[in-house]
């Protein structure tokens, strides 16, 4: 794709079914779907999670186990539904057993992340988890800057939890919830200023 993305759609697509063939670490041997993402192509919002489980895995779409739900729930309460966002993750693959996912892999599936945000140019990213927020925020820990925005390279990138989180330790479910709240005004904050106008350079990456 040699010129400026004019159907996003399109353009996740066929990325989507990149992803479906690619071999670029072991996760490739494992996994019974590739998971590229779903959801709005024109959406100002992305929400980054960590890895595919089992059901993931199984349907080839992010977020669809007990997770999912709460993610779901979390977005049901500030009035957006999964068509009116886009979710995706650091690795499109199932690491096996649900296990972390390795730096070589994380490393191997960041040219596409790279592409699909690049094609979707969110004003907002949310980061679900530790392994996405790193991707941001170096060194730092969930636990100190979680719901905390900064704004990097003309988008606003909010930390959050990983909704599995509330599944394993009850007492996050409110603080996530109360991270979720911010969602709305953030949104309305970032669309509020004019978008970063890209290097001449980086339009030619796709």
């Amino acid at each position: 794709m040699d010129d400026v993305i004019g159907d996003k759609a399109t353009a996740l697509r066929e990325i989507g079914e990149q992803v479906a063939s690619c071999p670029k670490c072991a996760l490739a041997k494992t996994r019974t779907k590739a998971v590229p993402g779903s959801g709005n192509p024109e959406t100002n919002i992305v929400f980054i999670g960590e890895g595919p489980g089992f059901h993931e895995d199984q349907q080839g779409l992010p977020f669809v186990g007990q997770a999912g739900k709460f993610l779901d729930e979390l977005l049901a309460s500030i009035e957006l539904r999964r068509e009116d966002v886009y979710i995706c993750n650091v690795v499109k693959c199932r690491p096996p057993n649900n296990r972390d996912p390795q730096p070589e892999e994380i490393a191997a599936c960041a040219p596409w992340l790279e592409q699909q945000l690049d094609i979707i140019k969110p004003r907002v990213i949310v980061t679900l988890g530790r392994f996405s927020m790193s991707r941001y925020f170096k060194g730092q820990a969930i636990g100190r800057i979680h719901g905390q925005p900064k704004e990097i390279d003309g988008v606003l990138v909010v930390p959050m939890y990983h909704p599995a989180a509330a599944l394993h330790q009850a007492s996050l479910r409110n603080t996530i919830l109360e991270d979720f709240k911010k969602l709305p005004g953030l949104v309305e904050e970032a669309l509020s200023k004019a978008p970063a106008e890209p290097e001449p350079e980086q339009i030619q990456l796709l």
